[in-house]
């Protein structure tokens, strides 16, 4: 009795074990539960325009409405200034026209089909990328929505699952007890209990799968994923085809630092103390050389009048006295020595000359002060208001010629001899070259960086005065191949990555190998091919929704 109690344990075990084998086991596969398509979609692409036609479920006899997306083939970018008139073959109307809902997205409205079937759709757009005729096929009319099922995804309760195995091991042991030969019957129960978890070697089961690590050989997320056009158009998701043969040089980032010409910067000051009187320009505004910027009044102190009092009364002083010693020698002119009579007279003209001069100088009141530009260039911010007193020397305001200006970089080792150099405004993606007009001459003593100076043409005014700039070293030797720009490259669990768009709405992770690169372009040696089309604008978007999936 006991053994036969022994055995009934044994089988119950062995057939709970098989049956829980793969209760809740997914081996790495993301579950996800089947859900219910929310529209249909067709789709065109053309060498100038991509089209992606959505619509709800369409019924034969209706005024029926499409949503069309219309952006750039290449660029992804949406077209908003598109004129678009829709056609419809195999409906005797024609000329269907299409209104524009924001950008990239237009209705075409109040379409009647006559019959639930497919249907084609024409569309002949003109935009600033060109006119075309684009043709989107299978156009679904009285075809339903799939609807989710709601048991899919569910997993069977465990007491279930306990309570077939109690079942499945007493049916086993009523079968063994009736078989004559029982120990081979057991034997041959017991094998086919374990058939079922021998199948699955552990070591096959989980060996080098990465759980959920993309590009894992065992699940995990998997390479393809939707991005819808709306997020796309949201999110300035933009492509860029992939191409080879472009060559590019390798190239060094650097930081730069504008700073004005020597001859660029002028400052401009007061002369001497005095009051601010009137302004006649404005900040930012464009000056010529030589032309009035302000006027400073003079403003004298009192030692400064009383010095110019003592300084008169010393000039009457010497006219009266010149003017008496004149007229005695005149009044004995007949018998006074000639040579004292013209002494007397040219001494007293000489003071009624100082005296007028004095006077001239002074009679006119404080006097009136132009400040001129010496250079042409932009005006500054000003340091003081019409009215304020200012000292001599004192900077009003200051004139930059912001035409040519210069970047000071830090380098750090490596010879720029025979090297290019570029330097990007900040948020500006143009690159404006750089002239060397210094060479290294000194050396950082805090970082051992050497300063090197050059000469940027900013006619565009794209630089600032102290703003830092990034600035490329290019080297002599050049790289081809497959190259993509260094923005489309994404990091992803450690690997670099692209993602690549296949059809409208579905994209897909591409793992590369990347080669030579620069703050610009990457060389890729695997991962791509060329044609296809990459995302380059808000990767970081893009890997947001991947991880998401």
């Amino acid at each position: 009795m006991k053994l036969k109690i022994f055995w009934f344990v044994l089988i119950i075990i062995v057939a709970s074990a098989t049956v829980f084998a793969h209760e809740g086991d997914t081996h790495g596969e993301v579950q996800k539960t089947i859900k219910g398509a929310t529209y249909f979609s067709s789709e065109a692409l053309s060498d100038k325009y991509e089209v992606l036609i959505k619509y709800g479920e369409l019924v034969a006899g209706n005024k029926e409405a499409v949503t069309i997306f219309l952006s750039d083939a290449r660029t992804n970018k949406p077209i908003d200034s598109a004129a678009i008139t829709a056609q419809i073959p195999a409906l005797k109307q024609s000329g269907f026209s299409v209104q524009r809902m924001e950008a990239g997205v237009y209705r075409l409205m109040n379409v009647v089909f006559p019959a639930n079937q497919p249907y084609d759709l024409q569309l002949s757009i003109n935009s600033p990328l060109g006119p075309d005729l684009v043709q989107v096929s299978k156009i679904e009319v009285g075809k339903k929505l799939t609807v989710a099922d709601a048991s899919d995804g569910a997993t069977t309760p465990a007491w279930l699952w306990a309570a077939g195995g109690l079942v499945l091991g007493g049916l086993l042991m009523f079968l063994l007890m009736r078989s004559r030969n029982k120990k081979s019957a057991l034997a041959t129960i017991v094998l086919m209990l374990l058939i079922p978890t021998a199948a699955i070697n552990p070591t096959q089961a989980h060996g080098g799968d990465e759980h959920g690590a993309p590009g894992g050989g065992g699940g995990g997320l998997s390479t393809s994923f939707t991005v819808e056009k709306e997020s796309q158009f949201l999110f300035n998701i933009r492509t860029q085809p992939v191409g080879t043969g472009t060559g590019f040089y390798s190239a060094d980032e650097l930081l730069g630092t504008v700073t004005p010409a020597p001859q660029g910067l002028a400052v401009i000051q007061s002369p001497q103390t005095g009051t601010l009187i009137s302004i006649k320009v404005t900040p930012g505004q464009t000056v010529r050389r030589g032309q009035v910027l302000a006027t400073v009044q003079q403003q004298i102190e009192a030692g400064a009048q009383l010095d110019i009092i003592a300084q008169r009364n010393s000039l009457n002083a010497e006219v009266k006295a010149a003017k008496a010693q004149y007229d005695r020698l005149k009044s004995i002119e007949d018998i006074a020595a000639k040579k004292d009579v013209t002494e007397a007279r040219a001494r007293y003209e000489a003071a009624v000359q100082n005296l007028r001069a004095f006077q001239s100088g002074v009679s006119g009141g404080p006097k009136l002060i132009s400040l001129t530009a010496p250079i042409s260039g932009v005006v500054g911010n000003f340091n003081y208001a019409v009215g304020a007193v200012v000292g001599g020397g004192q900077t009003l305001f200051e004139i930059t010629d912001l035409s040519k200006l210069y970047v000071e970089v830090q380098s750090f080792g490596g010879s720029e001899a025979g090297n290019r150099f570029v330097a990007y405004a900040v948020n500006d993606t143009t690159a404006h070259p750089l002239q060397l007009v210094s060479a290294a001459q000194t050396v950082e003593t805090g970082n051992q960086a050497q300063r090197l100076l050059f000469s940027v043409n900013n006619a565009q005014n794209r630089f600032r005065i102290g703003e830092n700039v990034r600035v490329l070293r290019y080297g002599n030797s050049r790289i081809t191949g497959v190259v993509v720009p260094t923005t489309a490259v994404v990091d992803v669990d450690g690997k670099p990555a692209v993602f690549i768009k296949d059809r409208a709405e579905q994209w897909s992770i591409s793992f590369i190998q990347k080669g030579e690169s620069n703050a610009v372009t990457t060389a890729i040696s695997k991962g791509v091919e060329t044609g296809e089309r990459i995302a380059t604008d808000n990767v970081a978007q893009m890997k947001m929704i991947y991880l998401a999936q």
